[in-house]
């Protein structure tokens, strides 16, 4: 081998083009004479502008806005009973990590502090491969039905004649969708406008599954609690700070890992066993499976299960923070998924945005490869680097047949009912009680001010839609749908 083979041309500190060949001036175009054209030869100011041309991929729809770090997470508790994944497999085992934070709505210029949930995306780089918990910093969500994800996020966005945001569409979906109710009081409630990232907790908020060495399953559900404390910003202060520092969030969690304050999670689980779930959708008629709702603490306690810290803030953000590419669907052996039907879009949806967004080839790159032994028969592609040589690429058939394994990673499934069709519940489902019961567990003061900013949002949207909104806060509380009617009325 060439021992001048990925030598730096002369220097670690000489500039080269992108192919490695050393630039004799980065200050000076090559022109026809002192006062000439600029000549198409230059290919160091031809390749410049071309690549400044493409500096941005395609912003995430959601979640475009957001701040990342690595980590490690420690286990501190044996849940082995509920779970075979190797990352668990004994106290003080260590896993690196990285956790991507965001806004939700806002495009990748919009303020740290708008009211909005926030992303708290996790990934484990497990010996097993990849595990991606991708969730909020809510344990519920708008919506039961990824069906209606594209027509919500719609009402987040812009109106696609004024080019502005409306709270007349976003209200008129709520509205019209009682479902968001109880994430809709979240959002309004101290907790739309978190202090920044490290004082906020997060949820992987889907029902998933955890699978045992003897193939057993029970439903889970996965919390991450700060151990900074809770901390929100008035509304008065979120909106001062979206102008003074726009980048609030991603400046404090970028400081604090830098001077050594690092921050942590404890990690925690809840715990439903199948016999359970169908037990508690009796008693309840609320669906376990269902991403507007919550298991109560008092029905499914908290099961602690180790620490997350983060200790290393990423050396490129555009590498790392804006190409990673995670998704739900990665899981490793002892995990698995459950019949909420928002997870099952998103398992489709997150991975398909990455192939958009990073393309096709997007698990190569560092911030998504995993730190374990990849073998595959995915070829070719944009940015193939993977490395495969001249393996071949296609699975081998097997003439006799393979023993079934179980689905996917070693998943045994869960037992279906019933025909196949579009089922909509609505009018059948309990869409109040636990968007109430959450009102009612607001001190006074919080209430004051989740209302007030309900009805700051509202006041602009036609009387109808109003009413509307109206009649679900009563239903929730008598006295959540008199407050913000109250404060409607006193323009």
């Amino acid at each position: 081998m060439d021992s001048k083979q990925n030598r730096p041309a002369e220097s670690a500190s000489t500039l080269t083009t992108a192919s490695g060949s050393p630039v004799a001036d980065n200050q000076n175009s090559i022109t026809a004479g002192p006062r000439g054209p600029v000549l198409l030869q230059d290919f160091h100011l031809i390749e410049k502008l071309q690549h400044f041309n493409r500096e941005r991929i395609p912003e995430r729809v959601v979640h475009a806005k957001g701040s990342g770090a690595y980590g490690t997470f420690t286990v501190t508790h044996d849940i082995s009973q509920y779970t075979k994944a190797r990352l668990f497999s004994s106290i003080g085992k260590q896993t690196e990590t990285f956790l991507r934070f965001s806004t939700v709505g806002g495009e990748r210029g919009s303020a740290d502090t708008e009211r909005d949930p926030r992303g708290f995306a996790l990934r484990f780089y497990t010996e097993q491969g990849n595990w991606d918990l991708v969730g909020n910093n809510t344990p519920m969500f708008f919506i039961k039905d990824g069906i209606k994800f594209p027509d919500f996020i719609h009402t987040q966005k812009r109106d696609p004649h004024s080019n502005l945001k409306s709270p007349t569409m976003m209200w008129d979906f709520w509205s019209k969708a009682p479902e968001s109710l109880h994430q809709v009081t979240m959002l309004f409630s101290d907790r739309g406008t978190p202090d920044g990232y490290r004082h906020m907790d997060g949820f992987g908020s889907h029902t998933f599954s955890l699978i045992n060495e003897a193939g057993e399953r029970v439903w889970v559900k996965w919390h991450l609690k700060t151990q900074q404390g809770i901390k929100n910003l008035l509304p008065a202060d979120a909106v001062r700070l979206g102008g003074e520092d726009p980048d609030y969030a991603q400046r404090d969690l970028f400081d604090a890992i830098q001077r050594g304050d690092f921050p942590k999670w404890n990690v925690y689980i809840q715990v439903m066993r199948e016999d359970e779930a169908q037990a508690w959708d009796e008693r309840t008629g609320w669906n376990p499976f269902d991403l507007t709702k919550v298991w109560p603490h008092k029905d499914f306690p908290r099961i602690p299960v180790g620490v997350l810290e983060l200790n290393r803030n990423p050396e490129n953000y555009f590498e790392e923070v804006e190409q990673v590419a995670l998704s739900p669907a990665n899981i490793v052996p002892g995990l698995g998924f459950s019949p909420d039907r928002m997870l099952q879009a998103r398992l489709f949806g997150y991975h398909d945005a990455q192939l958009y967004r990073v393309g096709t080839n997007h698990q190569q790159l560092p911030v998504n490869r995993p730190r374990c032994p990849v073998n595959h028969q995915q070829r070719d592609g944009a940015m193939a680097a993977s490395g495969f040589g001249r393996q071949q690429n296609y699975a081998t058939v097997e003439s006799a047949g393979v023993a079934n394994s179980g689905f996917g990673n070693g998943d045994a499934g869960w037992a279906l009912e019933g025909t196949t069709g579009r089922f909509d519940g609505r009018g059948q489902e309990d869409d109040y009680s636990q968007a109430g019961n959450l009102f009612r567990l607001l001190p006074a003061d919080e209430k004051d001010r989740l209302t007030s900013n309900i009805a700051g949002a509202m006041r602009s949207v036609p009387d109808e839609i109003k009413q509307r909104q109206l009649a679900h806060f009563d239903k929730a509380d008598p006295a959540y749908g008199a407050a913000v009617r109250a404060k409607l009325n006193n323009k």
